[in-house]
């Protein structure tokens, strides 16, 4: 497929969704990977489609808000699709916060609530609310979408970096691996190799896998560390925001912080097994909104930045850019979040 209706470059949950959602729509889609595809911010990620959360800026929250509503049927269609399973859980989260103001949705445990929810946890005497939210697998959901990418004729191309793109004749050029591609429409989904004002933000994380089955069934958000239950009995735990380049250095006395950090909340964890660590790199951006719209140049349009909302943001984003892409406004108001905010940032 050398001349696509549409390449979409970076084959993270991002790029593929806006895949899926083209395809739907009758297009010929290519989508090209410097790397595994799926296998870098996609898969490292916690999962947690927290659309409530007080650090999510004010300006993101109604997108937040209306891809947490379509995730249920996001995820029944990948799925389907797939027939893979994604761990799509919708038990709730807990947060033990002591900080103001608390989100209206948030509603207040009893004591008495608590230990019916979580026999395990420890508050240390702060107040934990209940969220209304789901949770997710990112790894096995990005694996199911490739999986549903390939069932519908989707081509996605792993180790092919891009690089070159240029208009020429009406369409994009794109040169990749050595060879010359071209496309009406090229979507930029790099994730933290977009470049500036993108910028890669590392987060290390682990699995934990407690001596009992069950010892935590809520996503847990605390003070120093957030905990989500993962299937054959795991738990992730994470993860740090750091400022250090492309370097995804693993560093053991980070892991074992977290770990500590988990077992304050539930004591039991302190005899768990660390399984695997790992390190992902975010692509952030100065304002923390991510970057959705057409580009400068005609026919390239750009999805990146997502920060640490990019699994949820999945869906809205699809959709967004797929209507972008097909000539029909997006449904909804996304001029806070246009790539062109940011024409005067330097490489």
């Amino acid at each position: 497929m050398n001349s696509p209706d549409v390449i979409i470059v970076g084959a993270g949950l991002i790029g593929v969704s806006i895949a899926l959602e083209l395809r739907d729509r009758g297009a010929e889609v290519l989508v090209l990977d410097r790397g595994e595809p799926g296998g870098e911010a996609s898969s490292a990620a916690a999962g947690m489609l927290a659309a409530s959360d007080p650090e999510t800026p004010s300006l993101l929250r109604p997108l937040a808000a209306e891809s947490a509503r379509m995730f249920p049927e996001y995820v029944r269609r990948i799925e389907g699709l797939s027939e893979k399973s994604a761990d799509f859980r919708r038990q709730g989260g807990i947060e033990i916060t002591e900080h103001s103001p608390i989100p209206a949705s948030y509603r207040k445990l009893t004591p008495e609530e608590l230990r019916k929810f979580e026999p395990s946890l420890e508050t240390e005497g702060l107040p934990a609310f209940f969220v209304e939210e789901d949770s997710v697998d990112p790894a096995l959901l990005t694996q199911a979408a490739l999986c549903a990418a390939a069932r519908t004729r989707i081509q996605v191309r792993g180790h092919c970096e891009v690089q070159e793109m240029r208009r020429q004749n009406g369409r994009i050029v794109v040169v990749a691996a050595s060879e010359q591609l071209e496309a009406k429409t090229v979507i930029d989904c790099r994730g933290a190799w977009s470049g500036a004002p993108v910028r890669p933000r590392k987060g290390q994380a682990l699995y934990l896998r407690p001596r009992r089955q069950g010892a935590l069934e809520h996503v847990l958000r605390a003070p120093g560390v957030y905990l989500v239950p993962r299937s054959a009995s795991k738990i992730f735990a994470g993860a740090t925001v750091e400022d250090v380049g492309f370097d995804k250095t693993v560093q053991p006395e980070t892991i074992s912080s977290m770990h500590r950090e988990a077992a304050r909340w539930v004591p039991e964890l302190a005899s768990a097994e660390i399984i695997s660590s790992w390190a992902g790199l975010r692509p952030g951006t100065p304002d923390n909104l991510p970057l959705l719209g057409p580009a400068e140049a005609p026919g390239v349009f750009i999805a990146t930045g997502h920060f640490r909302n990019g699994i949820l943001l999945a869906p809205v984003t699809a959709r967004i850019i797929a209507d972008l892409v097909t000539g029909k406004p997006s449904p909804m108001d996304i001029s806070a979040f246009s790539p062109r905010r940011f024409a005067d940032a330097k490489p």
